[in-house]
């Protein structure tokens, strides 16, 4: 079942079997509120268990990188804004995945990976990565890392 995630009052609906879960979902509220503000978009979330598609596209990408997460998926996102392609996927340990693909810049097509407070880095990612720090209201402290996407998805 799909709903709308709702940034002004958070919940925890899908994310509830995370040891993370508040800040899990400050995270997913935090992705709500950008896509409202910068492109006026609702930030709608699928059940994993309902998305395949969205979940066989970035597992796609990842494996490129010989990145295989052991980790849960609990909820995904998947949509296109103006000319940039999103997919989420929100994973039980605390991480979301998010992949930007821009179908007309081949320069400007990446994956994010956000770590909620509170989780400790993936062993996926452990020393692959450099993590920065980011405040958010909703989520505390977030910390993120990227990679740029060669090739075509």
């Amino acid at each position: 079942m799909s709903h709308i995630v709702d940034f002004n009052k958070v919940s925890t609906v899908g994310l509830e079997s995370s040891p993370v879960v508040e800040a899990l979902a400050g995270l997913r509220a935090n992705e709500a509120r950008y896509f409202m503000n910068k492109y006026k978009h609702e930030f709608m979330v699928v059940s994993a268990s309902e998305s395949q598609e969205t979940l066989d596209y970035v597992n796609r990408i990842l494996k490129d990188r010989d990145i295989e997460f052991a980790a849960k998926p609990l909820e995904t996102s998947r949509f296109q804004v103006e000319n940039i392609k999103f997919a989420y996927v929100f994973y039980e340990d605390g991480l979301e995945v998010n992949v930007m693909y821009t179908v007309d810049d081949p320069k400007k097509r990446a994956v994010g990976f956000k770590l909620s407070e509170g989780m400790e880095i993936p062993k996926e990612l452990e020393g692959k990565f450099k993590f920065a720090r980011q405040k958010s209201k909703l989520a505390g402290t977030i910390r993120g890392s990227f990679f740029v996407i060669k090739g075509e998805y």
